[in-house]
């Protein structure tokens, strides 16, 4: 995989009745995630007809950049939650864009 930009689309659905619980613990992860080295974008949406379903679109400067990401005591907290909130395990993308700005 190439060095440069990566960009993560991360689906995440939650249990049923979780939901709101969910999103708490999602939202918690923005501005941590946001604040670190090599984050371009952190965002978090929800889908307006299937509320128990969200994902995470992200840019990162680099592969090591999300890799460190993924070792930060904030993720790891949150992946340990994981059989208690979520219905499937996360489905994650990673892609490079190949248009011009």
């Amino acid at each position: 995989m190439s060095q440069g930009m990566l960009s993560v689309i991360a689906q995440i659905r939650a249990k049923a009745g979780r939901e709101e619980k969910l999103q708490q613990e999602l939202l918690s992860l923005v501005g941590p995630s946001r604040a670190e080295e090599g984050c371009i974008k952190f965002d978090l949406h929800r889908a307006a007809e299937d509320r128990a379903l969200f994902f995470f679109y992200e840019n990162w400067k680099s592969r090591g950049d999300l890799d460190k990401h993924l070792e930060l005591p904030h993720i790891k907290a949150f992946l340990s939650q994981t059989d208690e909130l979520l219905a499937e395990p996360i489905q994650a993308t990673f892609w490079t864009r190949i248009s011009q700005e």
